[in-house]
């Protein structure tokens, strides 16, 4: 690890016409400073701006030239606290701020746009250092409490500057242009391709967009609720923890002591930012879920908006930890609520403090049932067998996997796998092939490959098959399809079997990739609703690229990739010929509270690809190249809260995508079976 580069922004004494004092921000600041120090000694370099010192220019340059300094290897580390405020978004913004509300932190002479500072800090890590920002202000992951608690909030001042265009105060550092490729939440689209870039500096932020975080007497001192709950959750696990898990350990920490606030990290794609250690290092295949000691007792975060079984019936989900290969002890679900699940320690007691990755190891739903035909008991049927029963967490059962002897005895999804001159035909009831012929040739070392491709299946199906019980957000959140450049009113609709067909327009060198724009609207007059559009495709790739979580207010419009064109086109291994398609299912998922995203990630169904079991995908399937097709061989689609727990619904919209002319033509993996 090389240098970490730190500036230290905390501001308490603005002046009147700002906003009101504070009396936490500078000791935030002091103490994060101090823990830096404890960690790595003399490789902090530490730059301090407090109260007067903090103004926007200020802020900005010396986010440019200290953070600026930072190289590969080592870490530029931004941590502010004050006040936060938020402004009614206009024009173009409404695009990015699904909430209609542009956020900002309150410098001591006015606001610094949050997109202005993300674009900043994507500038520093264009130099090759890990980039880290941790703001304890309102509104910034993007009601207030009286009592002993004091929000962090400014209300806009119609004498502030805004920036219209330009973020706001200073210009940047020399050699710093800005423009209108600036992005809410740090994504910035390439010129031309409609395509985000990744973020590359990772965001630990005291509350949502939409709420405000507060600062009140901890440990004896004055300091903001979410600093304290962080640099106690560093020093509790040591700089070795992910962010996923300091969020997750933090957040724990603020609803133990009665804290309204959410903290949200981002990004929270899977293998990211979010997974790299505090204060750098390479990043981890992240846990799919992590248990935590909560208000509630010990939770875990995942929960019926995840497929899971509530009411009764619940209690036969369990979850066990693991720890790389290791798989440890066991938990088991009492009250599966819509965003996480109340556990209860089998046999053992883990420590409060702590967070634990866990994976599902046992699931009150019915399992996919299994019937295999072959020549009685021979080595195949017997290998492909062994390989089901060990297909589990730590070489146990799989919870998704259950052997039948006849379609009767199994649950809605069937599996026929029937052993024919050294190749295993996966079919569903029907007997229509779900993927092309597996070999096993080899039964000892094919056989596990069989039972992979089973459990993505089933994964799978589950995914696109996730639907609630009847919800009072049914019909709350509109998806609308338009195609790209259409006239007001020009939206696709479903055919008499409820699936919408786009064909490829004609091009002067031949079918072109369509492109749409895909547009959810809020109808709800009263409720702020969080929404996460997956795309589902015949590969058996789910992925959120297009809509990752974010809330939408009432009235409110959110655009897939903050209205860039969503791109449709042919898997790189399917020739763009007439009668050529391709089916994806977009699946809107609605909640009134956050849902934990990682177990919504599924890569495309590959038999040659290495299966780390326990563990979600680092990666997502989708890869938003702009015209063309992915490098990688991945199917490219791409560009172009006290809310009472239970409330979430589900839309499935079927997309088919043809070249006009002759015959469809199924290739590898575009089969009937994601259909049945």
């Amino acid at each position: 690890m090389g240098t970490i580069h730190a500036l230290l922004v905390g501001i308490d004494d603005y002046p009147s016409q700002t906003a009101t004092p504070l009396r936490g921000a500078v000791t935030d600041v002091e103490e994060a400073a101090r823990l830096v120090t404890e960690l790595v000694g003399e490789r902090a370099d530490l730059l301090f701006l407090r109260d007067g010192e903090a103004t926007v220019a200020a802020v900005e340059d010396a986010v440019v030239r200290q953070l600026g300094a930072a190289g590969p290897g080592d870490t530029a580390l931004l941590w502010f606290s004050g006040h936060g405020t938020q402004q009614r978004a206009t024009g173009a913004d409404l695009l990015i701020e699904a909430t209609g509300q542009n956020q900002a932190l309150v410098c001591v002479d006015g606001p610094l746009l949050d997109k202005r500072l993300g674009a900043l800090l994507e500038r520093v890590a264009e130099g090759g250092a890990h980039v880290v920002a941790v703001l304890d202000c309102c509104y910034a992951g993007g009601g207030t409490r009286a009592g002993v608690l004091t929000p962090r909030f400014a209300p806009p001042s119609p004498d502030w500057d805004w920036g219209e265009g330009e973020g706001g105060g200073g210009d940047g550092g020399e050699g710093w242009d800005f423009g209108a490729d600036e992005r809410a939440r740090g994504v910035v689209a390439a010129a031309g391709s409609g395509t985000p870039a990744p973020t590359r500096h990772v965001l630990l932020a005291a509350s949502r967009l939409d709420q405000q975080s507060f600062e009140g007497h901890f440990g004896g001192r004055r300091m903001g609720a979410f600093t304290y709950a962080l640099l106690g959750a560093v020093r509790e696990a040591g700089p070795g923890l992910g962010y996923r898990e300091l969020l997750a350990a933090a957040d724990a920490r603020l609803r133990r002591s009665g804290g309204r606030q959410q903290p949200v990290l981002y990004p929270v794609t899977p293998g990211g930012p979010a997974d790299q250690p505090f204060l750098g290092g390479a990043a981890r295949r992240p846990s799919p879920h992590l248990l935590r000691f909560g208000a509630d007792g010990w939770e875990v975060d995942c929960g019926s908006g995840h497929g899971l079984r509530d009411g009764a019936g619940a209690e036969g989900t369990e979850f066990t930890v693991v720890d790389g290969e290791l798989v440890g002890p066991v938990v088991r679900a009492r009250d599966v609520r819509t965003e996480r699940t109340l556990v209860d320690p089998v046999e053992w007691m883990p420590a409060r403090e702590q967070v634990y990755p866990v994976t599902l190891s046992a699931l009150a739903l019915p399992a996919a049932g299994v019937a295999l035909l072959g020549p009685a008991r021979s080595e195949e049927v017997r290998a492909l067998e062994r390989a089901i029963a060990s297909a589990g967490p730590g070489g146990g059962p799989s919870p998704l996997l259950r052997l039948v002897g006849s379609p009767q005895e199994a649950a809605d999804l069937h599996f026929r796998v029937e052993v024919r001159a050294g190749l295993a035909h996966v079919l569903g009831r029907d007997g229509t092939p779900f993927v092309d012929p597996l070999p096993l040739t080899d039964p000892a070392a094919h056989a596990r490959r069989i039972a992979d491709c089973l459990v993505h299946l089933t994964r799978w199906h589950q995914l696109r098959d996730l639907t609630p019980r009847p919800s009072l957000l049914d019909g709350l959140v509109r998806m609308e399809i338009v195609p790209w450049h259409a006239a007001p009113g020009q939206a696709l609709t479903p055919d008499g079997s409820g699936q919408i067909t786009v064909s490829y327009p004609p091009g002067a060198a031949g079918p072109k990739a369509p492109w749409l724009s895909i547009r959810l609207h809020n109808r709800s007059p009263d409720r702020k609703l969080w929404c996460l559009l997956l795309d589902l495709t015949d590969s058996y790739a789910a992925d959120s690229a297009l809509y990752r979580g974010h809330f939408i207010g009432p009235g409110h419009t959110g655009y897939a990739l903050d209205g860039d064109p969503v791109q449709l086109s042919l898997p790189p291994n399917r020739a763009v010929v007439p009668g050529a398609a391709a089916r994806d299912w977009l699946k809107l998922i609605v909640a009134e509270r956050e849902l934990n995203t990682v177990p919504f990630q599924l890569p495309a169904w590959d038999p040659y690809a290495v299966v780390a079991r326990d563990r979600v995908p680092g990666d997502g399937v989708l890869r938003f190249t702009g015209p063309g097709h992915a490098a990688d061989g991945s199917r490219d689609l791409g560009p172009a809260y006290g809310a009472a727990a239970g409330r979430w619904t589900t839309v499935t919209v079927p997309l088919r995508t043809v070249v006009p002319g002759g015959a469809a033509l199924p290739g590898p993996g575009a089969f009937t079976g994601p259909g049945g």
